[in-house]
């Protein structure tokens, strides 16, 4: 009986096999880390440690327009109850001390304030002169010159509470993130071929009618990164241009439009592959600035992209259309992507071998022949099932789908032509 060595040729054994296999470069899973913008735009940071407190209180304005509804209602609540319980105090003393309030009084004289015998009855005319009610049964005389100077502290007082409360609601309601509501950006992100440069693209759109004055993108890549001195940079905020950087980013946002930037020497995306891409921890911040053509404030909506939601290979779906002579966008796609041929090779690979775009795009002409072969092959079987009736109609599609050739000159060929012309 043979050994089992003897059996199984070494060029068929597991370890033969695994030898002969081609092994792809092992990369790092990538650590899920706290994302610097939320997709909402929020920026996910938390001020911690603050020793000096009393800043804010020197910004009461700041403060109070930047705490949330429930607190500043709060705050407006407490600061009228106080003021009118604060002022019924004035009143009572001032009643108390013209002695309005003693039970056998004589009747020849005159009151400071008619009506006005307890405390609960001073704090319902203090409510009535602050907020400008009516007076009714009580009301001021003549007799004290304090109850004179008093209500005019009062109106002063109550004035600059409405004031500022008025303000306050006015700036809580018309905050900049408000119309930044109506601002929308794509889910995801796309890398793709554009004249022939790897581009990263993104889309923006408003949904508002009224448009958004001077109206700028700006684009900014967060990672953590070490210099050669060893300082490590947990947030390193790289700028990057977009294609209207020569126009200082303005944009004319009547319509969605697709940002793109270029992915060239200056970019950091540029040594990045599609596996290395998503094995990375960076951050891509979009940041959309402009006036609102409405109330004239300026407003400001962001977005990130980490490295799952950006998608190699493909392309935003066209969602303008002209229909009866008017420009349709449909928002409904307005998310939606397509693959097309990419390659996998980052764009400092793509720049040194010109030839991987080509082979790429040659590739996906093929496939696409291919499957347009197997297309009409299966009709025509399935026209030779149901009979030889529709033959000519067959060959009329056949031919309509026939794709020419098309053939991807280098510029090297491209100029040969021309000087043989």
């Amino acid at each position: 009986m043979l050994a089992r060595k003897s059996i199984i040729p070494e060029e068929f054994s597991l370890p033969g096999l695994a030898s002969r296999i081609h092994r792809k470069p092992v990369f790092r899973d990538r650590v899920n880390k706290a994302r610097f913008i939320a997709k909402s735009g929020s920026c996910n940071l938390a001020h911690k440690n603050i020793r000096e407190q009393g800043r804010f209180l020197q910004d009461v304005f700041t403060t109070l327009v930047d705490l949330k509804w429930r607190f500043t209602l709060v705050i407006f609540t407490m600061t009228f109850l106080c003021s009118w319980l604060l002022f019924a105090m004035c009143w009572w003393l001032v009643a108390f001390a013209h002695g309005d309030l003693v039970p056998n009084r004589t009747s020849g004289i005159e009151q400071c304030v008619t009506n006005v015998k307890s405390f609960t009855s001073a704090f319902l005319f203090s409510i009535e002169v602050q907020v400008t009610i009516g007076f009714g049964h009580r009301m001021i005389t003549e007799q004290c010159p304090t109850a004179i100077a008093v209500l005019i502290f009062q109106n002063i007082a109550g004035l600059i509470i409405n004031a500022i409360m008025l303000g306050c609601i006015f700036m809580k309601t018309a905050q900049s993130h408000r119309r930044a509501e109506t601002l929308i950006f794509s889910r995801n992100a796309v890398i793709a071929v554009r004249n022939n440069r790897l581009c990263f693209m993104t889309r923006v759109g408003d949904l508002r009618k009224s448009m958004i004055i001077g109206a700028a993108v700006r684009l900014q890549v967060v990672r953590k990164t070490t210099t050669p001195e060893g300082e490590v940079i947990p947030i390193h905020q790289i700028d990057v241009q977009t294609e209207s950087a020569a126009a200082s980013n303005s944009i004319f946002l009547l319509a969605p439009l697709i940002i793109c930037h270029t992915i060239n020497k200056e970019s950091p995306l540029y040594d990045l592959s599609a596996m290395e891409l998503q094995c990375s921890d960076l951050e891509v911040i979009v940041i959309l600035e402009g006036v609102v053509e409405t109330t004239g404030i300026t407003t400001q909506a962001r977005t990130s992209y980490v490295t799952e939601e950006i998608q190699w290979g493909h392309r935003f779906v066209p969602i303008v259309t002209e229909e009866d002579g008017v420009y349709s966008v449909d928002y409904s796609k307005f998310g939606n992507t397509v693959k097309v041929a990419t390659p996998r090779c980052s764009a400092r690979e793509l720049d040194e071998k010109p030839s991987i775009l080509i082979q790429t795009l040659q590739k996906s002409e093929l496939s696409h022949q291919n499957s347009l072969r197997k297309r009409n092959s299966m009709r025509r079987n399935n026209s030779m099932r149901n009979g030889g009736g529709s033959s000519g109609t067959m060959r009329r599609n056949n031919s309509v789908l026939t794709v020419p050739k098309v053939q991807f000159l280098t510029p090297e060929a491209v100029g040969q032509n021309i000087a043989v012309t």
